[in-house]
């Protein structure tokens, strides 16, 4: 006859348990990360009762496992979410524990379950929302603005982004959320992040920013240009316009740059080819590097403090880029086109820019977009380009 253990801890669904750590979360002042990587099928999560604010001298290699939420203002402070407890759901099901850290988690978590099982719902963190008023006419005129620049030769490209609001349903779930996120874009990152300082966010991006893998292997990669994608097109047969060509050369160029100033010259590049992020279409290049062979093991911190904010999504030069914005783009982007991701989990590194994301607040979502502006630039395609990317997120909202 088969025993039966009264305390057995319960058998949840992954819904059920992320559900309850949000919640837990949410109710007790604690942050939370939630993500998947691109090309996985695994969701991972932090709870965090005492996340950090980095110092500016911290390097990526020192810190421990966690996830890091940066802002696109270099001069702002970058969150760490430590991993205090750190879960991993598989096949709709909280994975069995491997280490003796996921063990405690999993202990730890059936423990607040039962003790906390009547619990309230509790709302996510909403930071102050930012004047979100854009009108077309606005944001075509900063694009003009950046065509005047840009015949003064102050820039090669810069990019302009805007926000706007948009309600959310009665009967939004974040956690909903995210599955569409997840099974709408298999190649992006897909996140939430949350903690009372920074508010709630939720995004699915394509962009890769830094990797590291085993300690051994750097990964970056160039990513411009934009097309709207639908599933009957050939990606073999995509033709590219003079305008986005040079746009993701020059973020190829500023990589190299990037590579160049710490001499380091054994790199592979490979690319551009057409890819798909969800509705979408971007030309790509691949950068890796050897670390031991370049004997160089804390390239990404170096490298992540050299290429944020790339110009992908602040322009060329940066510095003369980034004053434009500051004095016309008229907001604050706060985490938009800044960057998060796990860091030492696993053993690998893997920071993305943070793009197609929105944060989220009492009964409306602030989503944000962005386009690259060069010389062959026309205002009414850059609009277009930003309302095509808004799509991306709004479908978490179906």
């Amino acid at each position: 006859m088969p025993v039966t253990t009264l305390n057995a801890p319960p058998v949840l669904t992954e819904t059920e348990y992320l559900s309850f750590l949000l919640n837990f979360a949410f109710s007790n002042n604690f942050s939370i990360a939630v993500w998947r990587l691109p090309n996985t099928t695994e969701k991972h999560l932090v709870v965090s009762e005492h996340h950090q604010t980095l110092q500016p001298d911290v390097t990526l290699e020192d810190l421990g496992a966690g996830f890091i939420f940066a802002p696109f203002d270099t001069t702002k402070e970058r969150i760490f979410l430590p991993a205090e407890r750190y879960f991993i759901f598989a096949d709709d099901a909280l994975k069995a524990p491997e280490t003796p850290e996921q063990t405690n988690a999993i202990d730890w978590l059936h423990e607040a379950m039962k003790n906390h099982s009547q619990q309230e719902q509790a709302k996510p963190y909403m930071a102050r929302a930012v004047d979100t008023t854009c009108a077309k006419e606005h944001y075509t005129s900063l694009v003009e603005k950046c065509l005047a620049e840009l015949e003064k030769g102050t820039f090669e490209k810069v990019v302009p982004s805007r926000s706007k609001a948009v309600p959310l349903p009665a009967n939004f779930d974040i956690i909903s959320a995210f599955h569409r996120l997840a099974h709408a874009y298999s190649h992006a990152l897909i996140s939430f992040v949350s903690t009372p300082e920074t508010g709630s966010w939720l995004g699915a991006t394509p962009e890769l920013l830094v990797s590291v893998e085993n300690n051994t292997t750097f990964k970056t990669v160039a990513l411009a240009g934009t097309q709207p994608f639908t599933g009957d097109v050939n990606l073999k047969t995509v033709a590219w316009r003079q305008k986005e060509i040079e746009e993701q050369a020059l973020v190829e160029r500023y990589i190299i740059s990037c590579f160049k100033k710490i001499r380091l010259r054994e790199y592979d590049e490979y690319g551009p080819k057409t890819v798909v992020a969800g509705n979408l279409m971007h030309l790509r290049s691949d950068f890796t590097v050897d670390m031991k062979e370049t004997n160089f093991p804390q390239l990404g911190s170096v490298m992540l403090e050299l290429l944020h904010p790339t110009s992908a999504v602040c322009g060329m030069p940066v510095e003369a880029a980034r004053e434009f914005l500051r004095t016309h783009e008229g907001y604050d982007r706060a985490f938009y086109a800044g960057y998060l991701g796990p860091v030492n989990v696993a053993g690998n590194i893997n920071i993305f820019v943070n793009l197609r994301c929105m944060q989220l607040l009492n009964d409306q979502a602030i989503v944000y977009a962005g386009a690259g502006v060069t010389i062959d630039s026309i205002p009414e395609d850059e609009w277009s380009e930003t309302e095509m990317k808004f799509n991306t997120v709004l479908k978490a909202m179906a």
